[in-house]
């Protein structure tokens, strides 16, 4: 482990400094884009107007023969936008693939100025990060960049479940994690075909009752592994997201996972289909109830010190601190969302 001293310095000589605080951003849906696809490179420019990350992705769902396309179109869609407030992401091959080192080099020489994040899969423990935490600050002197990429890891293996803090830990570099239930599944040897969401037969049963139909209650596989993601990421001061929904036809269904994501600590989710882009905006906006009752505590205790009575419940510093989640993450939304700044009365 490095000593403190050593922790913020550039790992290459004119690289630039790393971060000492992650950017504030919002980032409520990152939107996967084929890049390899030319009508969907076209679609850009109406997408960046509509989410809040753009990724471009090269690993899973690519074919292996179009590895390289992929990568050529992902430089060729940043060279052809202005993201403005919008994030540029992609998510390169994983490390033991013959594609990872390609894409690395050939992106950061290429578009590293516009790129904001690299989206790192099947991330095991931290000395995933270290190797790609080095090889960045290596182009980024080499292409003399002016500031540094940030690595976002993929939570999908049992193994890097085990070493999630120090994944959390491992660099300046990190932005956050992202957990992938379908690959975590498989490492896990669930037993499961789903992309994320329920299963109906993990459920709990209602007691019997004279021998009547008893009630199933569905519960949710990602509960556990979503708050020990959360908890290393709050930790230190990085970002938790839920990652994909698989099944597209069931709309109610994501938006449930989702919210559960979003009351546990997630900041965001994946959006693979254009039609999950308004579910999570939705769900990762805060509800405008709750941002006014939240804007009513911060009124009555501006310092977060004492106790007040607001609408016949108690509020003191700790409802004080939630309060402030809310309403900071509503400012937050309102920044780039006008329609939500007005819904919010900002």
């Amino acid at each position: 482990m490095k000593t403190p001293s050593a922790f913020y310095k550039p790992l290459a000589i004119g690289a630039p400094e790393p971060f000492r605080e992650i950017p504030v951003s919002l980032e409520r849906m990152i939107h996967f884009v084929p890049p390899h696809i030319e009508k969907m490179r076209a679609k850009v420019p109406d997408l960046i107007e509509k989410v809040d990350v753009v990724l471009g992705n090269l690993e899973d769902a690519i074919p292996a023969d179009a590895k390289s396309d992929a990568r050529n179109g992902f430089i060729q869609m940043a060279r052809d936008n202005d993201f403005g407030s919008t994030g540029l992401w992609t998510r390169v091959n994983c490390l033991n693939s013959p594609w990872f080192l390609d894409d690395i080099v050939e992106i950061v020489g290429a578009v590293g100025e516009k790129l904001d994040v690299v989206m790192l899969p099947k991330v095991e423990g931290p000395w995933d990060i270290h190797y790609l935490d080095q090889l960045l600050a290596q182009l980024e002197a080499k292409d003399g960049l002016s500031k540094p990429i940030l690595i976002h890891a993929i939570l999908e293996t049992a193994e890097g479940v085990k070493n999630v803090e120090q994944i959390a830990a491992a660099s300046p570099r990190m932005h956050g994690m992202s957990l992938g239930p379908a690959d975590l599944a498989a490492s896990r040897g669930m037993k499961t075909t789903r992309v994320g969401g329920g299963h109906p037969d993990y459920a709990v049963l209602s007691d019997a009752d004279d021998g009547g139909a008893r009630a199933a209650y569905q519960q949710d596989l990602w509960h556990y592994t979503v708050g020990k993601m959360v908890d290393a990421c709050l930790s230190y001061g990085i970002k938790p997201f839920y990652g994909p929904f698989g099944d597209f036809s069931d709309p109610a269904a994501c938006e449930s996972q989702f919210r559960n994501a979003f009351l546990m600590g997630c900041l965001g989710a994946w959006s693979l289909h254009p039609t999950q882009i308004g579910i999570a905006k939705k769900v990762f906006s805060p509800d405008a109830g709750e941002v006014e009752f939240a804007r009513k505590i911060l009124e009555a205790m501006p310092d977060g010190t004492g106790a007040v009575m607001i609408d016949g419940k108690m509020q003191d510093d700790a409802t004080w601190k939630q309060a402030k989640v809310i309403f900071d993450l509503a400012k937050l939304v309102a920044s780039k969302d006008a329609d939500m700044a007005v819904i919010y009365g900002f």
